[in-house]
């Protein structure tokens, strides 16, 4: 009888524990990161404008939990492309690679605020006629993330601002638009 006991009392505090982890495995889980991939367009600004008409490029960026579901981590790189006007003193088009990190933080439902810095590396530096070949990037950014089924569009505008290029010369400022297909890992 006291052997019955102990295994029932065992059975009682174990058999719990067992379907708790039965349940837990079949339950749907938080990615530990998400991926987004998409294109970027801009409109140049400032003195920057003066050189070139627009950009288009493409991006990918990782998105990593710091927070709950509230706050990220994220590492962003790119290329851009900066078509030059035909009427600049070198109509050469401006190519550079932008690596940002920063945070992302979720304000309100799928709406965010984002904030990156690092720098840019351009891949043309002598045909543009600039003396430097990388120059500090910010962009602060703000978007919207739309449902997808298990995945999400992103959907963000951003001020993109980039050190000068050249000695003596203007900061690279422009306005861009990333569209992104993202999924978790």
């Amino acid at each position: 009888m006291k052997n019955l006991i102990k295994s029932l009392l065992t059975l009682i505090i174990i058999a719990p524990l067992h379907l708790k982890s039965a349940f837990a495995q079949s339950e749907k889980t938080t990615p530990s990161a998400y991926i987004s991939i998409g294109p970027d367009a801009g409109i140049p600004v400032g003195a920057m404008h003066h050189r070139y008409d627009w950009s288009i490029g493409g991006s990918i960026q990782a998105d990593v939990p710091i927070s709950g579901k509230s706050l990220y981590f994220v590492g962003n790189a790119g290329f851009n492309n900066f078509f030059a006007k035909d009427d600049a003193a070198n109509p050469r088009d401006l190519q550079m690679l932008p690596l940002k990190a920063g945070l992302k933080y979720f304000a309100a439902g799928n709406f965010y605020v984002q904030g990156q810095a690092g720098a840019s590396f351009l891949f043309n530096k002598g045909k543009g006629g600039y003396d430097k070949s990388t120059a500090f990037t910010y962009a602060p950014q703000v978007g919207y993330q739309f449902p997808a089924g298990s995945n999400y569009i992103d959907a963000g505008i951003r001020w993109e601002g980039n050190s000068k290029f050249n000695t003596g010369g203007g900061w690279n400022n422009f306005l861009g638009l990333r569209v992104a297909y993202g999924f978790g890992l």
